[in-house]
């Protein structure tokens, strides 16, 4: 009888948990029938853990999940929803596996006194640990604050509902979508969590299981309108996965596929690159390092605002092994060329559009200096002898023909060229020296 009733007992808390919001939203991340929980019994003082955990197939997938449970506890964190969500980590770490993160939590469970800081703790170690190893996800779709979102804010990309708070302080303040996407904290912003869960599931298209497998390989498409945009012109029309699309506007980072083929693509505007947009594409390339995801580079930049975010930047390029293509699509000179797409960054391939213009120094610079018998001119009439000054000494064709650019293309062969030098480069291998990591 004993028996009968424990087993009662447990269909009716099964039921209970699986009419649960973070049960639900779970069954949405998952692909159909795909989703197993593992330690649906948990208790956590009087009632069960909360937050479900478990794992499943997210697009074809195979993925580790866990959605913190507001309705029970408001969430709060407890030694038991630290120990389940611990699990999921160290699963992941033994498979290979991402892990995605749905956060809705209203703290910690203060009963529970300081052991919280041991459980907070404990998975920002495990989340710490995988770090480079698998792609982590972070989807905010209720309350995050304090030790909940110092763990969140550590994965690699950070997904936000427009009604959702995220922030460090425990005082419940400040926090929303606007300040997270202006700071660019929130890599993406969703109208809702319906949005958030399916960008989740979008973005696990686009990134390898873990760091030594290959990110993924779809149909090929036909691109969008070119435009004057290089990436409508080469992506496969509707593949662009843009990240911080309000942050460091004058730079555009994300994901793309090339005539089926997956690569991160960094695109300058022609503006000058403030901290905010040097500081956005270093991370993503770090990121794409980690996981051997291709960069492409569209160069085209007046220079930098910041000497301090530009070291970092092209300390992220120079120190990254994954395959590195550049097309200079506009202005490239100087410290930028340097950066983005010359020796410097070790770019594997840099291909130049036949307008594109490169040289050491700005054209109105190297014309002041090498031509000042020319610029000795009424100041109306120099701005011609700077461009007579920019195709002759600063064209694509001197660059390529001291050796610094591979090839002259036009803008209609660009597609092509990535796919055959993105298909070539696919087996690099890079030899680096012994060290623990940079200090930029």
């Amino acid at each position: 009888m004993s028996s009968l009733n424990n087993y009662d007992a447990a269909v009716q808390a099964k039921a209970e948990i699986q009419s649960s919001v973070a049960y639900k939203r779970l069954i949405a991340l998952f692909d159909e029938g795909t989703f197993t929980e593992i330690d649906a019994f948990a208790k956590s003082s009087d009632t069960y853990a909360e937050a479900v955990a478990g794992y499943g197939a997210v697009n074809g997938c195979p993925a580790y999940a866990f959605a913190q449970n507001s309705e029970f506890a408001g969430g709060a964190m407890s030694n038991a929803q630290a120990a389940k969500i611990k699990k999921i980590y160290d699963l992941a770490v033994k498979t290979g596996c991402p892990v995605i993160g749905l956060y809705d939590s209203n703290g910690a469970r203060l009963g529970e006194g300081v052991d919280m800081l041991a459980g907070y703790g404990n998975i920002l170690n495990s989340i710490s640990n995988l770090s480079g190893v698998v792609p982590q996800i972070s989807v905010i779709l209720g309350n995050c604050f304090g030790a909940g979102a110092l763990n969140a804010s550590n994965a690699d990309i950070i997904i936000m509902s427009k009604d959702a708070k995220f922030s460090v302080s425990t005082n419940g303040q400040g926090g929303d979508c606007e300040e997270n996407e202006k700071k660019g904290i929130a890599d993406i912003i969703a109208d809702g969590e319906n949005e958030a869960i399916g960008k989740a599931r979008e973005l696990m298209t686009y990134l390898p299981t873990n760091n030594l497998s290959v990110a993924p390989i779809s149909d090929s498409a036909e691109p969008e309108a070119a435009g004057d945009d290089p990436i409508k012109l080469v992506a496969d029309g509707g593949t662009f996965f843009e990240l911080k699309q309000k942050y460091g506007e004058n730079a555009k980072t994300g994901f793309a596929r090339i005539c089926g083929s997956t690569a991160a693509v960094v695109s300058t505007n022609g503006e000058e690159l403030d901290c905010a947009s040097t500081k956005k594409i270093a991370e993503f390339v770090s990121f794409c390092d980690a996981f051997a995801i291709p960069v492409v580079t569209f160069a085209n930049s007046k220079g930098f605002t910041c000497v301090k975010s530009a070291s970092r930047l092209a300390a992220a390029y120079a120190q990254a092994t994954t395959v590195k293509v550049a097309v200079v699509t506009g202005e490239a000179y100087g410290p930028f060329y340097i950066a983005v797409a010359g020796t410097g960054a070790n770019s594997d391939l840099t291909f130049a559009w036949t307008d594109a213009s490169i040289a050491p120094l700005p054209p109105i610079t190297g014309a002041t200096i090498l031509w000042a018998d020319k610029m000795a001119v009424p100041v109306a009439e120099q701005e011609s002898v700077v461009e007579e000054f920019k195709r002759a000494e600063c064209s694509a064709f001197a660059a390529a023909g001291k050796g610094y650019v591979e090839d002259v293309i036009a803008p209609e062969e660009t597609r092509a060229k990535l796919f055959a030098a993105l298909d070539m480069l696919a087996g690099k291998r890079v030899s680096t020296l012994p060290k623990k990591h940079g200090t930029r």
